[in-house]
C-alpha cells in the first residue's frame, strides 16, 4: 500500500519499526500522550455528566502539527499505539484530533515488535474499541476527582504540596497498617530440641528435631518445659521408629507479569520498579543488536497475563529439545493464571526468540539490559521445562514415647533448575541434605540434645516487591500503575526507604489517619478493588463509564462537604535532628524536598541554612587524610561517596571505602557487590588487587 502513515508513541519504536517496512510507509511517535485534562483546573464538567475537557498537552503543538501535516499526504492512517487501555485511548485521542471516524478500521496492535508481529498487524486493522477508551476514561476522571478534590483538603488542613490519589493513598495505608501491626505486636517465647545422634561404629551426626508424643505434637513455650523435657530425653533409648522414602517434583514458574517480573527484578538484581520498567521499556521498543539491526527482544511488557501464544511455545519447544535433549522439553504445558482478576488481553513476558541467547547479544546490551532481558529470558525457557524432580526421605526416630524428626532431600533430575531458579523473599533456596542409609528398629546413640529458644516476630515491613504482590494480590491497580504508585509516595514524603524497607514517616501516618477517618469508604483496600472490577465491567462492554462516576461521586461529594467541616488544621511538627545550624546554632530538622530528605534550619526564612543528608562511615579521606568519608545522594537518589570538606577536597567514588588497606600498595579497598557476592578491590587505578574469595553478604 502506497503512503500509509503509522503512529506509534515513542521515537525508538520508530526507529525498530522502520526497518520492517518498504518506503510506502511513514512512521511517525506521538511522544507520549497528546492530550490530557488541564492541570491548572478540574477538567471535568460534573453537570454535564461528568464530560472530561481534554486539552493539548504543553509542548505538544508542534508533534501535533506534523502528525496532521503527515495524514493530510497519505492515503492511509494506522494507530498502533501500546496494545492496553491506555494505548487504546491514546489512539482515540489521535483520532480526534487527526479526523479519524473510530469505527473505521483505522486501528492495529502487536504484542511485540518484531517484522512478522508488525507485518500480520496491518494485514489486520480494526476499528477503536470505544468500550477500552471509556475504562480509561473512567479511571482517569476517578483518579481526577480523588485527586484535585482531596488534595486541596490536604493542603488547607495539613501542608502545601501533599496529594492524594485513588491507588497512591490506599498503598500508603497498606504501610501504615502494617507499622501499626508491628507496633502491637507481642513476641512469644518458643523452644525446639536438637537432638545430635550416631549410629554404631559412626562417627557421622545424624540431626533431628523434636516433634511431640508418638500420637501428638507438643510445642514448648518455655524454659521450665524444655528443662523438664531434656531431662526425661536423655534418659530415654533412640531407635529408628519409621522411614518414609518418596519423591517431590517442583514445578517451573509461570512466565512473568508486570508484577512477577518487577518483585523478581528487585529481590535478584536489586532493581527499583521504576528502573525495572525502564529498561523493560527499552527492551520491548527495540535495541540495536549487531549483525540483525534494531528489533524489539522481548513481548509487550504491561500485562497480567501468563498466557503464551502457540508460536512462542514451539519456539521454546525447539530450542529447548535442541539445547538440553527432549527429557528435558514439558510436554504437557503449564497451567496458566486463571484469576477473575486478569485480563488476558494479551501474554506473559517472553523473549521475541527463544534462540536469542542473553550471552549471544551481551555486546549489544548495556549492563542493566543484559540483566533484566536474562531474567526474561531465563525464566520463559525454564517455564516450558520438565519440573525439577527430588528423592525425599522422613526419619522418624524414637525416644520412648517421644518423638524426633529428620528430612532429608536430594535432586534426582534437574529440570527447569538447570536454566532458572525463582528467588524468594527472605527464604534460600532448597538445598540438599542427605541423610545416611538406616534401618527401622535400629538404635542410635544419643550424642547431645541442644535446647534453643526462639521469639515469634512481627510480620516485616513492605519491600518494594512485597507491596507490588499485596496490591496485585488485593486487586488494587494494575500493571501499569505499580511503578508509578511507588514512586509518588516516595517523591511525596509519605513513605521513606529504610535499608530495603519502606517505612511510614510521620506525615505520611498523618494524612492516612486523616484520609482514614473521612474517606473511610473510598480510602479502602475493598473499595478501590471493587472499583477495579467496575472498570473491567466498563472495558467488556457491561457497565456504562458514567454510570460508573455517578455511584461514586454522590457519596463522595458528601463525605468531602462533611470533612471541610470537621476537620481542624493539623500541625506536623518536624524532626529534629542532632545536626547544628553553622549560621544560627539551632537544631536543624529533617525536610522533604523535590529530590528527598535534607536538613534545614528551623529558623526559616530569618535563617536558610540548609544542608544534605550525610553518614559518615568511619573511614578517613584517602586524599586529604582529614576528612571523613561520607555516604551522600545524588538528585536521582543513587548513592555515592565523598569527603565531608567538600568542595576544598573533591574525593569521590560510587563504591563504597572500607577500613582495610590494600596489601599490596597501601590504598583504600572498596567494597562492590556483584551477584550477593561481595568483592573488595583496591582504590589505586593502578593496583590490579582484589579479594576474589568475597563472602556472603
Amino acid at each position: 500500500m502506497k503512503n500509509t502513515l503509522i503512529i506509534v508513541e515513542s521515537p525508538a519504536k520508530v526507529k525498530t519499526i522502520k526497518k520492517f517496512l518498504s518506503s510506502g510507509y511513514k512512521v511517525e511517535a506521538t511522544m507520549g500522550h497528546i492530550r490530557d485534562l488541564p492541570k491548572s483546573q478540574l477538567g471535568i464538567d460534573v453537570e454535564n455528566n461528568f464530560k472530561p475537557k481534554y486539552i493539548t498537552i504543553r509542548g505538544k503543538g508542534k508533534t501535533l502539527e506534523k502528525l496532521k501535516k503527515e495524514a493530510k499526504s497519505c492515503d492511509k492512517i494506522y494507530l498502533a499505539t501500546d496494545p492496553d487501555r491506555e494505548g487504546e485511548a491514546i489512539s482515540w485521542h489521535l483520532s480526534e484530533v487527526l479526523g479519524i471516524d473510530p469505527s473505521e478500521k483505522c486501528r492495529i496492535e502487536f504484542n511485540e515488535i518484531t517484522k512478522t508481529a508488525v507485518k500480520n498487524a496491518i494485514k489486520k486493522p480494526r476499528n477503536i474499541n470505544m468500550d477500552l477508551v471509556d475504562a480509561q476514561q473512567a479511571r482517569r476522571v476517578l483518579d481526577r476527582l480523588v485527586g484535585y478534590r482531596i488534595s486541596p483538603l490536604l493542603w488547607k488542613k495539613v501542608k502545601k504540596g501533599l496529594s492524594a490519589g485513588r491507588v497512591q493513598s490506599v498503598a500508603v495505608k497498606l504501610i501504615y497498617d502494617r507499622e501499626q501491626e508491628i507496633k502491637a505486636f507481642v513476641p512469644k517465647e518458643y523452644w525446639d530440641i536438637t537432638a545430635k545422634l550416631l549410629q554404631k561404629d559412626s562417627k557421622k551426626t545424624i540431626e533431628a528435631k523434636f516433634y511431640g508424643k508418638l500420637d501428638n505434637k507438643i510445642e514448648i513455650n518455655s524454659k521450665i518445659e524444655a528443662d523438664a523435657l531434656l531431662e526425661k530425653l536423655k534418659e530415654e533409648e533412640y531407635k529408628v521408629y519409621k522411614i518414609k522414602k518418596g519423591e517431590k517434583k517442583r514445578n517451573a514458574p509461570l512466565p512473568f507479569t508486570t508484577s512477577s517480573l518487577q518483585q523478581e527484578a528487585y529481590r535478584k538484581l536489586g532493581f527499583s520498579t521504576k528502573k525495572t520498567m525502564v529498561v523493560a521499556q527499552q527492551l520491548y521498543e527495540g535495541i540495536d543488536i549487531k549483525g540483525e539491526g534494531t528489533v524489539g527482544l522481548v513481548s509487550y511488557i504491561r500485562t497480567d497475563s501468563t498466557r503464551l501464544s502457540e508460536e512462542a511455545k514451539t519456539d521454546a519447544k525447539n530450542y529447548i529439545i535442541e539445547k538440553y535433549g527432549e527429557q528435558y522439553y514439558r510436554k504437557n504445558g503449564l497451567q496458566t493464571k486463571t484469576d477473575k482478576k486478569v485480563q488476558d488481553a494479551h501474554e506473559g513476558i517472553r523473549p521475541t526468540s527463544a534462540f536469542r541467547e542473553p550471552d549471544l547479544i551481551k555486546g549489544s546490551l548495556n549492563k542493566d539490559q543484559y540483566k533484566l532481558y536474562s531474567l526474561i529470558w531465563n525464566r520463559f525457557i525454564a517455564s516450558q521445562m520438565e519440573p525439577a524432580l527430588y528423592e525425599t526421605v522422613t526419619i522418624e526416630i524414637s525416644a520412648g514415647d517421644y518423638l524426633f524428626r529428620a528430612s532429608g532431600s536430594s535432586i534426582k533430575f534437574k529440570g527447569y533448575l538447570l536454566v532458572y531458579s525463582e528467588g524468594k523473599d527472605g527464604k534460600e533456596d532448597e538445598k540438599d541434605v542427605i541423610l545416611p542409609e538406616l534401618e527401622e528398629g535400629q538404635t542410635l546413640k544419643l550424642k547431645k540434645l541442644v535446647p534453643k529458644q526462639h521469639f515469634t516476630e512481627p510480620p516485616p515491613r513492605y519491600t518494594e516487591a512485597t507491596l507490588v504482590k499485596a496490591l496485585e494480590d488485593k486487586g488494587i491497580g494494575r500493571p501499569s500503575t505499580y511503578a508509578p504508585t511507588i514512586s509518588t509516595i516516595l517523591s511525596r514524603g509519605y513513605v521513606v526507604k529504610d535499608k530495603k524497607y519502606l517505612a511510614i514517616t510521620e506525615l505520611g501516618e498523618a494524612v492516612t489517619k486523616l484520609l482514614t477517618e473521612n474517606f473511610k469508604d473510598i480510602i479502602n483496600v475493598e473499595f478501590t478493588a471493587n472499583m477495579e472490577k467496575d472498570l473491567d465491567n466498563i472495558a467488556d462492554g457491561e457497565e456504562e463509564w458514567i454510570n460508573v462516576i455517578k455511584n461514586f461521586y454522590g457519596p463522595f461529594q458528601k463525605a468531602l462537604e462533611t470533612a471541610e467541616e470537621n476537620i481542624g488544621k493539623i500541625d506536623i511538627p518536624d524532626e529534629v535532628s542532632d545536626e547544628i545550624c553553622e549560621l544560627c546554632g539551632r537544631n536543624m530538622v529533617y525536610k522533604m524536598g523535590r529530590y528527598g530528605r535534607f536538613l534545614a534550619c528551623p529558623g526559616f526564612p530569618e535563617c536558610k541554612s540548609t544542608k544534605p543528608i550525610v553518614k559518615s562511615i568511619g573511614v578517613n579521606c584517602p586524599k586529604c587524610k582529614d576528612g571523613e568519608i561520607v555516604a551522600r545522594k545524588t538528585k536521582k537518589g543513587r548513592s555515592f561517596f565523598g569527603c565531608s570538606n567538600y568542595p576544598k577536597c573533591d574525593f569521590i567514588t560510587w563504591d563504597e571505602p572500607i577500613k582495610e588497606k590494600c596489601p599490596k600498595c597501601e590504598s583504600y579497598l572498596v567494597k562492590k557487590a556483584n551477584n550477593k557476592k561481595v568483592v573488595y578491590r583496591c582504590l589505586n587505578e593502578q593496583c590490579d588487587y582484589i579479594n576474589q574469595l568475597g563472602n556472603q553478604e
